[in-house]
């Protein structure tokens, strides 16, 4: 039985990775300091034979006793909610907990994915995005420590890669909706539907014309599957390509919810990307993968899982207290 590791395992996207490997027949470690990831998330993993969970923050230190086939390294605040409150914590587990996977796929001679992002793109001057274009960031701006941190993790592993030979893979992860998202989070999908359940004015940043694509999680975790178990060592976009501007996305949520209030506007944050889409191209030829779930049903399944959520939930303003970071 092949053994992975997966941080970040009590998140959004982590704990459905711990799904479909737990699926697939892999004996999964799941790895997470809790954050920003909640351990409800996986509590249905618990009493499995073939998983285990490690309440640890891979920016210290990480070692496992035996062997380890795979990594895949998901730990990371990922909504600007989050990694705009704890910077600091942002950058580090981009680099060093980054270092400490690094240096243990070493040790064990495992394969090692690293999850990046489009962020690394920043606010771009090339549309739609390919893996070829070097990004427009600002590596001071609020949003620098999330974009500089994932653009160093991908610097890093490719130079454990070439230097040490290691057997490496990055994915660069395009907006992803589904279920078990926080509705507190910052991002636009649990933002908007989490305004309608609440009876809220749905809230856009700017005039509403930037543009966003939105993958659902069951075609993002197919592409990273794939990705792991491919032979290619250089970044990849995972994404659909569909893209809407946000204006368009909010009229889609008011038809979807029936919900009866309006949209306002507010002014856009710094360094805020006007537009977001991936070139898939290297994904299709490389990995034989393109999305497959329409947005409109995706959609629909989220609402559900939404309005399933107790009152408390629903309410929640905040995932934990971050005034001592």
């Amino acid at each position: 039985m092949k053994k992975i590791l997966i941080t970040g395992a009590a998140g959004f996207l982590g704990s459905h990775l711990c799904d479909r490997f737990i699926a697939e027949g892999f004996h999964v470690i799941g790895m997470d300091n809790l954050i920003t990831g909640d351990l409800k998330n996986i509590a249905h993993l618990f009493p499995l034979e073939h998983f285990e969970f490690h309440h640890h923050d891979v920016s210290t230190f990480v070692h496992l006793e035996g062997k380890l086939d795979y990594i895949l390294h998901f730990a990371s605040p990922a909504s600007p909610i989050d990694y705009l409150k704890i910077p600091i914590e942002t950058l580090k587990v981009g680099s060093l907990g980054t270092l400490n996977l690094l240096g243990l796929a070493k040790e064990k001679d495992a394969r090692i994915l690293v999850a990046s992002t489009s962020e690394v793109y920043g606010d771009p001057l090339v549309h739609p995005q390919n893996e070829e274009y070097y990004g427009n960031v600002s590596p001071i701006g609020p949003r620098g420590v999330y974009d500089e941190a994932k653009r160093f993790m991908e610097a890093i592993t490719m130079a454990y890669h070439r230097h040490h030979g290691l057997d490496t893979r990055i994915v660069r992860i395009f907006n992803t909706y589904g279920s078990r998202m926080r509705l507190n989070d910052g991002r636009v999908v649990p933002a908007f539907m989490g305004q309608a359940l609440r009876g809220e004015d749905l809230t856009v940043f700017g005039d509403g014309s930037q543009s966003r694509s939105f993958c659902y999680i069951d075609d993002q975790v197919e592409g990273i599957y794939r990705l792991l178990l491919s032979d290619y060592t250089d970044p990849i976009n995972i994404g659909n390509p569909h893209e809407t501007t946000i204006k368009e996305f909010a009229e889609e949520i008011i038809a979807l919810t029936g919900t009866k209030q309006k949209v306002i506007y507010k002014p856009l944050p710094k360094d805020d990307p006007t537009q977001r889409q991936p070139d898939i191209t290297k994904a299709k030829e490389i990995l034989g993968w393109e999305p497959k779930v329409h947005r409109a049903e995706g959609l629909k399944i989220v609402y559900d899982y939404f309005k399933s959520l107790s009152p408390e939930d629903l309410q929640k303003k905040e995932h934990r207290d971050f005034s001592t970071k």
